[in-house]
């Protein structure tokens, strides 16, 4: 049985695999603080997801004296789409950008921590390469979040689901009174409509529209090269709160969905391939009843 060292102490011998990884605190406090005050944890695969995705905990850590939000974006951005001014960076340059790009949202989230792990998106999906998943033990082991945003396992998105594959072997090597109380798979490349109503985890963040802006519109990057994911992410919050219910007003103006992975978390047992696949069943047994309902033949009549 692993002896579970003191938090300081495994702050310290922390060793993530890339040289170029980066540690940045926004508030300049000293690093074992910093990470150590860490209370709501996001891992996304590329740079914005976090501030698409993990919108809420940021926001709940926002105004906060004892709530701290940590990011951790694990890919180096190179791949990233360039048209426009950025169309003939090479990939060095979009890294440079992309990273810098982050760090400005960290700062304006006001984030405790920002941890960018610089993996190669071809490295983070081989699925026999554990660098990734060595990277995020050593931080979840440091930090000991008490919740974590990261990338619901339905995303279409390969990347993405590397990112969550990796996340959740991550979580299950980690002592089990250090893992977080909450696991929340959030929406990316894919929304969560699929998901039974009462299963999906509704994450109220209105009343933040000029922060959500602010942090959006940091990555140019993107938006330069023709993908208006600033405009899209608020539309799927307005949605979602708009298309929660039919016959009642509305009772929030912006919500983000999420799927409870915690079960996957507590449960060293359960396949995370079933575990999904059991909620998409689901949904097809409840579609399949409310349509036999209004499509059944009476045969007397």
């Amino acid at each position: 049985m692993r002896t579970s060292l003191p938090q300081t102490q495994r702050l310290k011998n922390m060793k993530l695999h890339n040289s170029t990884a980066e540690i940045f605190i926004p508030d300049h406090t000293p690093r074992t603080d910093a990470m150590g005050r860490i209370t709501h944890l996001g891992i996304g695969a590329h740079q914005d997801d976090l501030e698409f995705m993990a919108f809420h905990g940021i926001v709940a850590c926002f105004d906060s004296e004892t709530q701290w939000f940590g990011g951790v974006t694990c890919t180096d951005g190179a791949g990233s789409s360039r048209v426009g001014a950025y169309a003939d960076f090479t990939d060095a340059q979009m890294r440079a950008v992309r990273r810098r790009e982050q760090n400005q949202a960290a700062v304006v989230g006001r984030y405790g921590a920002m941890i960018q792990l610089d993996h190669p998106s071809a490295s983070v999906k081989k699925t026999d390469d554990v660098a990734l998943r060595n990277d995020l033990r050593q931080i979840l082991e440091a930090t000991r979040p008490e919740i974590i945003y990261t990338h619901n396992p339905a995303d279409k998105h390969d990347t993405h689901v590397a990112v969550f594959a990796a996340a959740l072997q991550a979580v299950r090597e980690m002592p089990r009174a250090d893992r977080p109380k909450s696991v929340l798979g959030c929406e990316g490349w894919r929304d969560l409509d699929w998901l039974d109503d009462r299963e999906k985890v509704r994450l109220d963040v209105s009343g933040h529209d000029q922060l959500a802006n602010a942090l959006n519109t940091i990555f140019d990057s993107q938006i330069a090269g023709g993908k208006r994911y600033d405009l899209a992410v608020m539309g799927r919050r307005c949605a979602n709160a708009t298309f929660q219910e039919a016959h009642t007003s509305d009772k929030a103006e912006q919500i983000a969905v999420a799927m409870d992975l915690t079960p996957l978390v507590e449960d060293d047992s359960l396949d995370a391939v079933e575990f999904v696949r059991a909620h998409i069943l689901k949904f097809e047994k409840t579609v399949g009843e409310g349509l036999r309902r209004f499509l059944a033949t009476d045969k007397h009549g």
